[in-house]
């Protein structure tokens, strides 16, 4: 199961950019090029493949086996997510979708945490009520849903129905991960082992959502303040810089033999270089480490 939790987590690290942010150009020119069943298509593949939405709603539904508390619990996300998604986009309410998605990952962290008890076990305290903060949370997603909609050129023409479009795609496809989520919970309610999978499954949830957490902090960091880290935009620049003076140097043997005043500038490239590889390993720290670890 560990290894499990591993394969996912490189999963998730690698295909971060591909389902978490933004719309490529083909969804974008489709959209374009379509009509309002584009949008409803577009809404239901953003939902399969929105893993922050699905790992929340797989820790809500988790321990449902009642009908009504599904169609309840869902509806209260379902409204919530609507409200925002649809409001935010057609008033021009954008929030950074770094942020938003990092907010989304604590949703997450929360919702694995109060399954496996956390609030009795570790706070001696009873869980907020949870009907009432699956809404909430389904504002926050909705604001999630709704940064990305407000990435394509939806122009003032019919843009209510638009949006309604792209947020009946995001119920449809809402209830398709839903249809296969309660099928497994289902079938493995059944067996013994349902149990070791059930506190195993929600401190995954946990520590995805760590993860989801910390990748999109970092994605916040490099996004609005590239210039300010370590390793800046023209310090890159400055590298390359000195990295190609030091090969032309140790290219060409005659240039040992230079002046006094040549060697005093060699040794200044050898220091930059040294301290550019300090500054590039402190930078990249976060990246390397990840990388490493599921590799």
């Amino acid at each position: 199961m560990k290894r499990l939790m591993m394969t996912i987590a490189g999963l998730l690290l690698s295909y971060s950019n591909v389902f978490a942010h933004g719309m490529s150009d083909a969804d974008k020119q489709a959209m374009l090029d379509g009509g309002y069943f584009q949008f409803v298509g577009l809404g239901a593949s953003h939902m399969v493949t929105g893993y922050d939405h699905l790992l929340f709603l797989f820790g809500v539904i988790f321990f449902l086996t009642k009908f009504k508390d599904i169609v309840k619990f869902v509806t209260a996300f379902t409204i919530g997510h609507s409200i925002t998604l649809i409001f935010a986009t057609f008033m021009g309410i954008t929030v950074n979708y770094f942020l938003i998605d990092a907010v989304i990952a604590l949703t997450v962290i929360y919702k694995g945490f109060d399954n496996v008890d956390g609030f009795r076990k570790y706070l001696n305290m009873n869980s907020p009520n949870l009907v009432s903060l699956v809404f909430v949370f389904g504002l926050i997603h909705g604001f999630g849903l709704s940064t990305r909609l407000q990435q394509l050129p939806l122009g003032n023409e019919g843009l209510l129905l638009k949006i309604i479009s792209f947020n009946i795609g995001v119920e449809l496809g809402q209830v398709a991960a839903l249809t296969v989520m309660l099928a497994v919970l289902s079938f493995w309610r059944k067996r013994d082992s349902f149990v070791q999978f059930s506190t195993v499954s929600n401190v995954g949830l946990i520590f995805l959502g760590v993860l989801l957490f910390l990748m999109q902090m970092h994605g916040y960091s490099h996004k609005v303040s590239v210039n300010d880290l370590a390793f800046s935009t023209d310090s890159h620049y400055h590298a390359h810089k000195a990295m190609e003076a030091k090969a032309e140097l140790e290219k060409n043997p005659a240039n040992q033999q230079k002046t006094g005043a040549a060697h005093h500038h060699h040794s200044i490239i050898r220091r930059v270089i040294n301290k550019i590889s300090k500054i590039l390993s402190m930078s990249d720290n976060f990246t390397e480490s990840y990388a490493s670890r599921y590799a």
